[in-house]
Order: structure tokens, then C-alpha cells, then sequence
């Protein structure tokens, strides 16, 4: 009964140790993409949300729906070890890597708009202009039939 009672224990410390990787995966997120606040508060919906399903799914899996305090306890167990001894590294190595990611994709991201513009709007600007033109002086032989 004891040993049941330590293992739902440790479980649920990975259950806190879970909880706590994703709240820094949305704090990850802030970080390295601006956000308004209305995406913000819908960040922090979703958090509560897959929280809420990671906690009824490991309640019901591995303790058949019995909700108990110790439970409790070793999940905010779990969160309390990973923010003191997880939590800065993993923000720090994971930021520095979107980051690198972000200035190694920008290269070919303005490239392709480059390439992009070339192909597809300079020919529609060249021949927005060219009809501009055209329209002109067809107005201005239209309005004015004496320089003929």
C-alpha cells in the first residue's frame, strides 16, 4: 500500500516535471514571437486546457479517477523541481536556438520574397503602368481631336 502510495508519488513529481516543461514552452514562445494580448490569453487558455488533460489523464490512468491530496502535492512537488533546477536552462539554450533559427531562415525567407517580386509583381506593375499610360493618351486624343 505504501510503495502504491510513493510510486503514484513519483508519478505525479513527472506529472509536475511535465506541467512545468510545458508552461516554459508557452514562456518560450513569448519570448521569441511578440505577441498581442489577445493571442496571449488564448496561449494561456490552451495551457489550462492540455494542464487540465495532462492531470485527468494521469488521475484516471494510473490512480482510477481517485483524486487524493498527495497528489496534488507531488505535482506542485514536480513544478517546483523543474522551475529551480530546469526551468532557466532550458528557457536560455531554447531562446538562443529560435533565435539562431530565426536569422538562418531569414536569409532565404527575403531571397524567396525577392524572387517572388521579380517574377510576379514587377511584370503586373510594368503592366498596370504600360494600361496607365495607354489610357492616357487615348483620353487625350479623345479629348482633344484638334492635335491630330
Amino acid at each position: 500500500m505504501i510503495t502504491n502510495q510513493a510510486y503514484l508519488f513519483l508519478i505525479f513529481i513527472l506529472n509536475g516535471l511535465i506541467i512545468g516543461f510545458l508552461f516554459d514552452f508557452f514562456r518560450i514562445l513569448r519570448k521569441t514571437i511578440k505577441t498581442t494580448d489577445f493571442v496571449t490569453y488564448i496561449q494561456d487558455f490552451i495551457f489550462w486546457i492540455l494542464t487540465g488533460i495532462i492531470i485527468l489523464y494521469f488521475i484516471f490512468t494510473f490512480n482510477n479517477g481517485e483524486i487524493r491530496l498527495f497528489l496534488f502535492l507531488g505535482i506542485l512537488t514536480g513544478v517546483l523541481i523543474y522551475m529551480l533546477l530546469f526551468s532557466n536552462f532550458i528557457i536560455k539554450i531554447n531562446v538562443k536556438i529560435i533565435n539562431f533559427a530565426k536569422k538562418i531562415l531569414e536569409i532565404p525567407v527575403k531571397l524567396i520574397i525577392k524572387i517572388i517580386r521579380k517574377i510576379f509583381f514587377k511584370p503586373i506593375a510594368f503592366f498596370i503602368i504600360n494600361i496607365k499610360k495607354s489610357t492616357k493618351n487615348i483620353t487625350k486624343k479623345i479629348l482633344n481631336p484638334k492635335k491630330m
